[in-house]
């Protein structure tokens, strides 16, 4: 039997703003307790020297094998080189406090299952595989003056035309172990030949994916930036909206009425307005960036007041992958802190329906963050990148990256 106590620690809860004392006692990878009693013989004892415990993080928007900008690129490299890619990525991710990923257009059972049988240290992973695109939508990477095709994909996105087509690829990703179905519904940043404001799709065909993967016991998340692209997928039955820069205060409404979550991604246009050009991000998707980056932090506050559940994504490509936690700078500019570390945390896990995670509490994983203070004062611990700073808990084990 595995015993970890983590002592002398502030714990933030996942939800409330007022710090408890106390030692986390854990069991097996499960949460057995929080007390203010000594750990007795047979325990092993982290003392966590007067810092912070938090729920470990939630990133509801990854990419494993986004290992490239140039989409193309991504769908034409051999998934042997992908996959061992990925597991760099995840194990970075661990090592900045974020404990469980949902990946929304990525991964496969051959990628979850290294993970679950230890072949490689990550965090709990959930994933969509390759999310679903209409013809010359958001996920058709082919430029449209060149005859390319990809050779070894889809790893991100398959182009899936028609509802028949769309109840069968739905199907087979829930057979293969997918926890969320993702589709394209407006264009985006990096795509090449769609406008980001269009809806994609037709209701026909987002309604006949939600309904799939609704009688499965999933949810669908969607792409979308605009209001008309938003409104189309919630009436239609969409759980999440990921992106959502373009919300406005009508739209966030309707959001509410159907239950919806926001999914902000702050941290990827950040990161591509500072580094793009460097990058070779062409002109077209540099300025369709600018646009969504200065309106998303309007859209976080448009969906705050309207009593939209916002959670927390990076969706960072190639080697942006390192501003994770600077996305979480990022957030916290229009949320503050609470709200924030609420967003990654227990915001995320109710959206991915887990009620093992996202919270200290009693008979929740062990799965936690221990910075070396208090991240509700010093808001910088949340995103240093010194691992230093942080101890990763995963399961009730110590993680070392």
């Amino acid at each position: 039997m595995a015993r970890l106590a983590v002592t002398n620690a502030l714990i933030f809860d996942g939800e409330s703003e007022d710090l408890q004392t106390g030692t986390v006692f854990i069991v097996d990878g499960v949460i057995e307790h929080i007390g203010d009693e000594a750990a007795e013989s047979g325990w092993d004892v982290f003392d966590a020297r007067g810092g912070t415990i938090t729920p470990g993080l939630i990133d509801a928007h990854f990419h494993a094998y986004a290992t490239d900008l140039d989409g193309l690129i991504i769908e034409a490299t051999p998934l042997s080189y992908m996959a061992l890619a990925a597991a760099r990525r995840l194990r970075s991710a661990l090592g900045r406090g974020f404990t469980t990923l949902r990946d929304v257009a990525g991964g496969d059972p051959g990628l979850a299952r290294a993970i679950d049988s230890g072949l490689t240290l990550a965090p709990r992973y959930l994933y969509s595989g390759p999310g679903l695109s209409q013809t010359g939508g958001h996920g058709d990477h082919r430029p449209g003056d060149l005859a390319l095709h990809a050779c070894h994909g889809p790893h991100l996105a398959e182009v899936v035309d028609g509802v028949d087509n769309l109840r069968r690829a739905v199907r087979e990703r829930l057979r293969q172990g997918a926890h969320v179905i993702k589709i394209f519904t407006s264009g985006g940043v990096i795509s090449p030949t769609d406008p980001i404001r269009n809806p994609q799709y037709s209701p026909e065909e987002v309604r006949a994916v939600v309904e799939e993967a609704t009688r499965r016991g999933s949810y669908v998340a969607a792409h979308a930036y605009s209001p008309e692209a938003i409104v189309h997928s919630v009436r239609n039955g969409v759980r999440s909206v990921e992106h959502g820069n373009l919300l406005d205060a009508p739209t966030a409404e309707i959001m509410a009425e159907c239950s919806a979550f926001l999914v902000p991604t702050l941290a990827a246009y950040d990161a591509l307005e500072r580094r793009g050009a460097e990058l070779g991000l062409s002109a077209v998707s540099q300025a369709k960036n600018r646009e969504v980056l200065e309106a998303g932090r309007d859209a976080i506050e448009h969906a705050r007041a309207a009593g939209v559940p916002v959670g927390w994504g990076s969706d960072l490509m190639g080697v942006l992958e390192d501003q994770q936690l600077n996305g979480l700078r990022a957030q916290i500019e229009v949320q503050g802190p609470l709200d924030a570390l609420r967003s990654v945390t227990s915001v995320n896990a109710k959206l991915l329906r887990r009620t093992d995670i996202g919270h200290v509490a009693t008979g929740m994983l062990g799965d936690l963050v221990v910075y070396a203070g208090n991240p509700l004062e010093d808001h910088s611990l949340l995103w240093d990148a010194n691992p230093s700073r942080r101890i990763v808990i995963l399961g009730g084990n110590i993680v070392s990256v």
